[in-house]
């Protein structure tokens, strides 16, 4: 298997620009050695399939080395019912059940088709997901409360009740824009996605309110949110310690969420399949792929990440330590 060796943004013209290139960035002074050596490469693995199929989803969950044993949770997206951009359920369907995993979601906090249990439920169904595997709105039946570790807006991250049943979580993520956040990635799915309806109600006030219809008029300033959105992935984090994995699916990459129920049109490419350890990592790396692209269609993503402040998440979580946003990025074939 061949791999190419690249550390940061600054290596991605690399990625783009020569098949067969095989370099790391040095930790130390910032040069470049061509042979792939370096007296430090510390930092975090991204994994990366620029061809997305189910097949290697599959390949780059057994590249990061780590087995999901027990009861293993795999949070994802189903999708607002009218939208089309989440993942879709033949590609994801080998992967969870390798892992013999449960799909997992809370309820939202905005309305719309995905509110309450039933309806969730509803959608999975119509969208293919029930067909695959079990699924759990983790707040059926209440929610629960992880520790934030010195938290500057949030002292807890309320979840649903169901979350602690599970012994292992896979966070399979489709890596897009977002209207709040500017991209949606691995620490929204893991913050906001694991909160219930009222906790997300929580980190979208930045720990102001946990009543859903009292937010939309409540609405912090931008950064709070960001930054509590990482204070939320960061409990989830340490909940799981060793037992969580991250996966990216960079398609369809619209400007909107799959919590629209009706998003702009993707315009730019697709990228393909990514996986880490570190979900800081794994979201500057798809950040950073976007950048680099030759797709003109890149501008509308870039436009609302830069306009939300997106890449601040990324920033007040490095600083809490969730992960880092140096990395060396591993291109699997």
């Amino acid at each position: 298997m061949k791999r190419n060796l690249i550390i940061g943004a600054m290596a991605m013209t690399l990625l783009y620009g020569g098949a067969g290139c095989s370099a790391t960035h040095d930790r130390k002074n910032g040069t470049t050695d061509g042979n792939g050596s370096s007296e430090q490469t510390a930092f975090p693995k991204v994994y990366m399939f620029k061809e997305i199929t189910s097949e290697n989803l599959v390949k780059i969950y057994q590249a990061l080395g780590r087995e999901a044993t027990g009861k293993v949770a795999v949070k994802l997206s189903t999708g607002e019912p009218g939208g089309n951009n989440y993942l879709q359920p033949e590609l994801i369907k080998e992967l969870v059940q390798t892992v013999n995993g449960t799909i997992v979601e809370c309820n939202t906090a905005y309305g719309g088709g995905r509110a309450n249990t039933e309806n969730h439920l509803k959608a999975a169904e119509e969208h293919g997901f029930t067909a695959i595997a079990d699924v759990d709105i983790m707040d059926a039946e209440g929610e629960t409360e992880l520790p934030v570790d010195s938290g500057r807006h949030l002292n807890k991250d309320i979840v649903g009740a169901h979350y602690p049943d599970y012994d292992f979580t896979v966070i399979l993520s489709h890596f897009k824009g977002h209207a709040m956040g500017g991209f949606g990635g691995a620490v929204k799915n893991m913050s906001i996605g694991i909160a219930s309806s009222n906790g997300k109600a929580y980190i979208h006030s930045a720990g102001k309110l946990t009543d859903p219809e009292q937010l939309w008029q409540n609405l912090p300033e931008q950064d709070d949110f960001l930054e509590s959105m990482a204070e939320a992935a960061k409990a989830v984090a340490d909940h799981c310690g060793d037992r969580i994995v991250y996966i990216s699916v960079a398609n369809k990459l619209s400007v909107d969420c799959d919590c629209d129920s009706n998003p702009a049109d993707p315009q730019m490419g697709d990228i393909g399949i990514l996986a880490s350890l570190d979900p800081i990592a794994l979201d500057k790396a798809c950040t950073d792929l976007v950048r680099a692209s030759e797709d003109p269609g890149k501008v509308h993503l870039i436009e609302r990440i830069d306009s939300r402040h997106g890449m601040h998440t990324l920033e007040y979580g490095e600083a809490i330590g969730l992960g880092s946003q140096k990395y060396e990025l591993v291109v699997l074939d």
